[in-house]
């Protein structure tokens, strides 16, 4: 039976609300969000369930990780469904902040993430982005003060960001990487697919078929160049404009020449009329 989650929005009633967790010797994971959840979302507060008998989701849309170009005011928010979703998998807290509670007047302190974030892949197109992420992931991190930590494999450069932040400033927290959960045709769950028309949609599939065709050709022992060349053109040709379509070390983000370089992970981001999509596989 579904129960409704305790929602706190000011940092001194989640602080109440997770110390009575820790009081019952309670582990925590938390599973931050900008909402408009979907069935990637209910993925990851599964997976948090079975690594900590308590689970909060947090709830914030944060404005420092937008461009003055990009769609803050038309991110969608859909409160009321999203709290029936998350009531329904059982979380035990939802810390909804608002911008003054996460960015007070005088707010004036910032991490500026080095490594992964400086991979020339998210960062190169959105320089702004890694910043804004680590900050509040950071402030998220200390208010919460989680044993673990679950983000979703869909944005991966993102993932490796976090968890070199965790463990470079000892924040205490594992994070957590979760697969991603796609549509039956391949496309990957996001917030954003709501933007694209119908028959953006069908088209946006190419993107997961053509990452799946140039990790075959690799493994098949192709070289990298010609496979990802080969991909690349299949994704332009289905009228994409692509910002990279690139194979990477796993785990360092760092170039790769060979397949000898190490463990291979494909990464895309491509934008496809109005909607900017990102997307990765492992080779």
């Amino acid at each position: 039976m579904s129960r409704s989650p305790l929602i706190a929005r000011t940092v001194p009633s989640l602080r109440r609300a997770t110390d009575n967790l820790r009081k019952r010797k309670a582990t925590i994971a938390l599973v931050p969000t900008m909402g408009a959840l979907h069935d990637g979302h209910v993925s990851l507060v599964r997976l948090a369930k079975r690594r900590a008998s308590r689970v909060v989701v947090s709830i914030f849309v944060n404005p420092t990780q937008f461009a003055p170009t990009e769609d803050f005011g038309a991110y969608p928010r859909t409160w009321k469904s999203d709290i029936a979703k998350l009531a329904a998998e059982n979380v035990d807290i939802v810390w909804h902040p608002g911008v003054e509670a996460m960015y007070p007047q005088g707010f004036a302190t910032r991490i500026v993430p080095e490594g992964p974030a400086l991979a020339g892949l998210e960062d190169r197109f959105r320089p702004h982005f890694f910043g804004g992420v680590a900050t509040v992931v950071g402030k998220l991190f200390t208010q919460c003060r989680p044993d673990f930590a679950i983000f979703g494999e869909k944005d991966f450069q993102q993932l490796r960001v976090v968890t070199q932040m965790a463990r470079d400033l000892d924040l205490g927290v594992k994070v957590i990487g979760s697969r991603t959960v796609r549509e039956r045709d391949g496309l990957a769950m996001s917030s954003r697919n709501v933007y694209l028309s119908a028959e953006e949609r069908q088209t946006a599939t190419v993107l997961y078929r053509a990452m799946k065709d140039s990790a075959g050709r690799i493994k098949a022992g192709e070289a990298i160049a010609p496979a990802m060349a080969r991909g690349a053109e299949t994704i332009k040709a289905a009228g994409f404009a692509l910002d990279y379509f690139e194979v990477r070390h796993a785990e360092t983000l760092a170039e790769v020449t060979s397949r000898k370089d190490g463990p291979l992970r494909i990464l895309v981001a491509a934008k496809l009329g109005t909607t900017r999509l990102i997307d990765n596989i492992a080779v």
